[in-house]
């Protein structure tokens, strides 16, 4: 018999009052505002009340380099929260909240999967609370303030051909990635090229994604440039006096919403921030909350280990001063034979006949990727744990293979399953996390933060991608050489490659050698804190695929949703 969808799972679940999830968390009635029975939103004096609370250990949820398959990793920590009450401990999960454009593209929602799901599954995938239209309105205030100015004589001296901020929408439509706006009459605005961007690209979500406070988010919103004068001076949210605006709008959105999962454990969803572009964790604000609320603070950070945990280690943590404790790497058999260049996988078609059938030998050869993100993890200091998110299609031995693979380094290693068991099915996972994470934290940033721009973009590229050096275009040495000028030396680095790969190329699977990283262009984000250098070609904006989603999803004869993924 067939396994139920996840939305059928999703509405057989007993779930339990919101009010009830934050009374186990320690949260008094007063620090929660309902939306509906099963949803809330925490207020942020939470971070004083439960400061004086024993601290979590803290656990990071990473994974090989993504494949058009997917690994399961929004799956493996909720399946993770899940097993730690199975094992007799107390855990909070924080992910990031769902953006609708890809649930009506082709990747589908960010609630998990099977029987580890974070719920109400159709809340959490469709607006949730709003905080994603609040961000879409916060960022496109902001550019309507800019063509607003520039109609009204520019006093700022704008340059309309230096303007940096695109609008946003949450929402898949290539044919707005480039687009000429103000054309009709002179009433209708000055006409210039621009575009837009989905929302989870805005720097607003990454602003809200890192602020500590609402204070804090109204300074960063302030700081963000929206473009430069024709001599290069970056002029900012707060010289065009938007950033007041735009923090009212996005006055309820810093606040995390709780839900919980299939199992009722508690679960954090709060923001969305890219995972190529920007540093794809979820919110510091809801994991200052969530440090002290249980034995075990879970997240995930997006893609592999080295783009969303690399972030995580050097961005979020710089910001929340939270220190991690232990990581998960998330693989999977089939993940390993797409990484030994084997096999070619195309989302959405037919998975070809020589990568299900039984083939340990695929899987070792696929292997380098893994040694790599295990390395990542261990560069920072932190205790890695590969997980194995079992299909129901894998062979004993190419469990074992991986298994073999994890010794060999001397790392904890466990086989899950649950996608189809629930927290049961983690529990061998949750025992090995729980004994790593108690190991005396060895914690470190890869770069000082006073070090120059380039010794970061070079010690990540090096020492995370493998790759032999970097290779400057003449307008981001330029740009780089700007921006420690600016004061913008001591920001972070986020850098914007392909995710299908370590290298600079989404075709080099497994761990490349022998190949430098090209940065072509070099932008800072200033509110949000980072700097992050172009490498490639970045869509921040995706289109739809000649079968979206969004054609299967309606509204069936009882006014249920079905179709939803």
């Amino acid at each position: 018999m067939s396994m139920p969808s996840a939305l059928e799972i999703a509405r057989q679940a007993t779930l339990k009052p919101v009010a009830d999830i934050a009374a186990g968390l320690g949260l008094p009635p007063w620090l929660i505002e309902p939306y509906g029975e099963h949803v809330a939103k925490i207020d942020l004096a939470a971070i004083e009340a439960l400061a004086d609370r024993p601290r979590a250990r803290y656990v990071v949820v990473t994974a090989v380099t993504p494949t058009p398959l997917g690994e399961g990793k929004t799956t493996t920590t909720i399946g993770l929260g899940q097993a730690m009450s199975v094992i007799g401990r107390r855990a909070t999960i924080a992910i990031r909240q769902a953006s609708m454009g890809p649930t009506f593209g082709i990747k589908g929602g960010a609630a998990g999967g099977g029987y580890s799901q974070a719920v109400p599954f159709e809340r959490l995938n469709l607006h949730l609370t709003g905080d994603m239209h609040a961000v879409t309105a916060a960022h496109n205030t902001l550019a309507a303030m800019i063509d607003n100015h520039l109609y009204q004589g520019n006093a700022l001296g704008l340059d309309p051909h230096n303007i940096t901020w695109r609008r946003v929408l949450d929402v898949n439509d290539r044919a707005l990635r480039s687009i000429v706006a103000g054309l009709g009459s002179r009433q209708d605005g000055v006409p210039r090229q621009t575009g837009f961007d989905i929302t989870a690209a805005s720097e607003v979500m990454a602003v809200l994604a890192l602020s500590t406070s609402l204070h804090d988010m109204r300074a960063r919103l302030g700081r963000i440039v929206a473009g430069y004068t024709r001599d290069g001076t970056p002029v900012t949210a707060e010289d065009l006096r938007a950033a007041g605006a735009m923090t009212v709008i996005m006055r309820e959105a810093i606040k995390p919403n709780l839900l919980q999962t299939l199992e009722n454990t508690p679960v954090l969803v709060h923001a969305g921030p890219f995972g190529n572009i920007a540093h794809g964790n979820s919110s510091v604000v809801a994991d200052l909350i969530g440090i002290h609320t249980g034995d075990f603070l879970i997240t995930e950070a997006g893609f592999g280990a080295d783009m969303g945990a690399e972030r995580f280690f050097n961005i979020k943590c710089r910001t929340s001063h939270l220190v991690p404790d232990a990581a998960v790497v998330v693989t999977t058999v089939r993940a390993l034979k797409v990484h030994s260049g084997r096999h070619r996988v195309v989302a959405g078609r037919p998975l070809p006949s020589a990568l299900v059938a039984e083939n340990p030998d695929d899987v070792l050869a696929g292997a380098a990727n893994l040694r790599k993100q295990i390395q990542n993890v261990r560069l920072h200091g932190v205790t890695p744990v590969v997980a194995i998110n079992a299909m129901p299609e894998d062979f004993s031995s190419e469990h074992a293979a991986i298994a073999e693979v994890a010794r060999s380094m001397g790392v904890r290693c466990a086989i899950a399953t649950h996608f189809t068991d629930g927290g049961r099915g983690a529990a061998e996972l949750a025992e090995a996390v729980a004994e790593a994470a108690a190991e005396p934290s060895e914690f470190a940033y890869l770069y000082p933060s006073d070090a120059p721009i380039r010794d970061k973009i070079e010690t990540i590229a090096s020492r995370v991608y493998g790759a032999d050096g970097v290779d400057y275009a003449p307008a981001a040495a330029v740009a780089i050489d700007t921006y420690e000028r600016n004061g913008f030396g001591s920001f972070p680095i986020c850098i914007a490659k392909t995710h299908l790969s370590l290298s600079a190329t989404p075709s080099l699977t497994g761990a490349p050698t022998g190949w430098r990283l090209p940065v072509r262009e070099v932008r800072a984000s200033a509110g949000a804190g980072f700097i992050y250098p172009i490498c490639g070609d970045m869509r921040t904006m995706p289109g739809l695929s000649s079968h979206p989603a969004a054609e299967r999803i309606d509204i069936d004869e009882n006014g249920e949703v079905v179709g939803l993924a």
